[in-house]
């Protein structure tokens, strides 16, 4: 599998390519078999695909799981740069807060008519590297601005045996 986080290109130009494919297999199954099972059908597909890529990828990454979750995670920083806007609520060994207030992917997404594929092709991107970081990172957001929000929360939990802090 090749990693979606090593790329010349931006995550955001990378969602973007996918859709230009993955938009019209959408609308045709949604033809043929109803918009109901077509999304599920392609909604699980893309999930599962995610899930086994960024899973994966993690696994060539070394050190903890909080530190192959940190390597992830900046990899993808850096491929999203300004793309996404944040302010930082919190930040120490145990915690890392902060609130997206503004979001390129949720615009071109809700532009295009679909967030809930862009739901999947990029905020749920953040719950797969999490995973990565079991049990040691915890996410938890309760709201994003790809569903409607004003704001995506997002808050993660570092377990307490770690003193290396995000």
């Amino acid at each position: 599998m090749r990693n979606p986080l090593d790329s010349r290109i931006s995550y955001l130009e990378r969602v973007k390519v996918q859709s230009e494919v993955l938009v019209p297999i959408l609308k045709h199954l949604r033809v043929e078999l109803g918009e109901a099972r077509a999304n599920e059908l392609i909604y699980e597909a893309l999930r599962d695909w995610s899930r086994e890529v960024f899973k994966e990828v993690g696994s060539k990454k070394r050190g903890s799981a909080k530190e192959k979750w940190r390597q992830l995670s900046d990899d993808l920083e850096g491929l999203i740069g300004e793309d996404v806007e944040f302010e930082i609520i919190g930040e120490n060994s145990e915690v890392w807060d902060f609130d997206v207030t503004g979001c390129r992917y949720a615009q071109f997404f809700r532009d295009l008519g679909e967030p809930e594929l862009g739901s999947i092709l990029s905020c749920e991107v953040d719950d797969h590297i999490a995973a990565v970081g079991n049990p040691e990172v915890k996410l938890s957001r309760e709201k994003t601005i790809m569903k409607g929000a004003k704001l995506c929360n997002f808050r993660y939990r570092f377990s307490k045996d770690d003193d290396k802090g995000i």
